[in-house]
This record gives C-alpha cells, structure tokens and sequence, in this order.
C-alpha cells in the first residue's frame, strides 16, 4: 500500500506554478512539472514542461515561462539534433486534447503538427530516439509511434498498464523501454511485445536514454540505476535517501538533473551518485 501510494503522488505535485510569458518567479514556486531537459546551448539552465507552459529555470533559482500559453504540457520531448525543436502533448487551457504539438523556436510558440491515431491525443508519456529523433512514442490508446517526425502516426502495438515513462533506444529506434507501477518493461520490436527488464517486480517511476546509450532508471525503492542499452545488467548509481520517487530525468555532460515526487529539482555533479537541490530562492 506504501508503494502504491507513492506512485500516486505522481499526479499531485503541489504549489504555486501560474506566471505569465516573460515573466520570472522563483522556482520553488514552479509545480506540476511533466517533463524536463537540459537547454544544448547552455548544460545550467533547464526546460520545464509544466500544467502552466513551458518554463526555463536558472541555476540562480528562478524560473522564465517561455511559452506564450499556458497549455497543460503533459508530454514533453526535445529533439536531440535540433536545440530549437520540442514536441508536446496535453490540454489546452480551455479543456480538451492538444494532440502533437511542435515548437521550432526553442518553445516560444507551438503549433498543432498531428492529431494522432483517433485524436486529438493527450500523450502522458512520449519518447524520442536520440538516436533517429524521426521517431517518437506516445501514449494514447495504446502505443502510437511516428516515424517522419511527429506528422503521421500509427498504433505500434498494446501501452502496458500502468505506463508512467517512455525511453527510446539511441542505437535502436526500435527498443523502447517502459516505466510501469508493476515494473520495468523492455520492447525489443517497436512496442509490439514487452518483457521485464529488470530481474525483480519493483516499481519504475522514470526511464531515460542517453544519445551514448546508457539507460537510467529509477526503481522503488531501490534507487537510480544504470545500464547499457538492450543489456540485462544494471547497476545502482544511488539510493538518494529521502527520495522516495524521482519522477523525470535528464543528462548533460557535467551535470545530471531530476524532479523528485514532491517537485523538487535535484542536480548531481557527479554522474548521479550524489544529489542536491538546484539553488531556490
């Protein structure tokens, strides 16, 4: 019942997160956050994709809402070639399905590039290969993929249940792994099948691939972990005591980020072995 109970602290992040365009507020003030990635151009600054817009949020801990609306930015991507190119999913402000949104302005403005399959979809979880950033995943009943950079889309095969992550492979477009409440999944096919990946039943709250292939992923209670894309063996890079859930991951060079369950955005300088919360004013 613990666990389960923390999983559900997904969907409640709490806090003050309302801000107009332009408009800087400390990032503690910055909540129901849904995605997040480091800006290419700059490894100290992060992208925010929040119930309110898109954010940028500095190491000084303040936060700029970038977007010029405030959509409900539930799915979020960056593309890896591309720093100026995000892709989205969500609810508009005035209710409904947002179906794919792109931004080609580093997330100023965004524009609807396809409905999906019986759309307008609302993906909660989406991936993108860093490998092939023509390829993106999302959720919406079922598992939807597109192959032309988010124009057309196709179901790839069945969602499993309980789906709170998606991570495409970087070397193979076609190796997808999964976040679940009742664990860690791996499809080697493009989301047709799916099998564990990890050797115990725990729970995975976040998945992540870097463009070198190293898969991250947190496991309840268990810790960070880390392996090789497409390889059965992982090893625990920390057990950030009184963290309970890290929620959404993402890489730099130098530095590593996370939100853990109670919306706070953690940085390691370390390659994830030890953890701190980013400055907050």
């Amino acid at each position: 019942m613990k666990i389960k109970a923390a999983l559900w602290i997904l969907a409640v992040l709490s806090g003050y997160g309302s801000a107009l365009a332009g408009e800087r507020v400390a990032l503690a003030q910055v909540s129901h956050i849904h995605g997040i990635a480091v800006d290419p151009m700059d490894s100290e600054r992060l992208f925010l994709a929040t119930h309110y817009g898109l954010f940028r949020a500095s190491q000084d801990g303040t936060a700029e809402r970038i977007s010029e609306t405030g959509h409900d930015l539930m799915g979020f991507v960056a593309d890896p070639k591309n720093p100026k190119v995000f892709y989205a999913s969500g609810h508009p402000q005035g209710g409904g399905n947002l179906g794919v949104l792109r931004s080609a302005d580093g997330g100023v403005t965004w524009k609807q590039l396809a409905r999906g399959v019986k759309g307008p979809v609302d993906f909660h979880a989406m991936a993108i290969s860093k490998g092939n950033p023509s390829v993106i995943y999302g959720v919406h009943g079922g598992l939807q993929v597109s192959r032309d950079g988010g124009n057309n889309w196709e179901i790839a095969g069945p969602a499993p249940e309980g789906v709170i992550g998606l991570a495409a492979g970087a070397k193979n477009s076609n190796l997808l792994y999964a976040a679940t409440r009742s664990g860690l999944l791996i499809s080697r096919d493009g989301g047709q099948t799916w099998k564990s990946a990890y050797a115990s039943k725990a729970p995975a709250t976040m998945v992540s691939t870097g463009a070198d292939g190293t898969v991250y992923a947190y496991l309840f209670p268990h810790g960070l972990m880390r392996s090789e894309e497409g390889s059965a063996n992982w090893s625990k890079l920390a057990a950030l005591p009184g963290i309970s859930v890290m929620l959404h991951f993402a890489a730099a060079k130098d530095a590593f980020f996370a939100v853990s369950q109670d919306g706070s955005i953690l940085k390691s300088p370390d390659g994830g072995r030890t953890w701190q919360p980013m400055a907050v004013k």
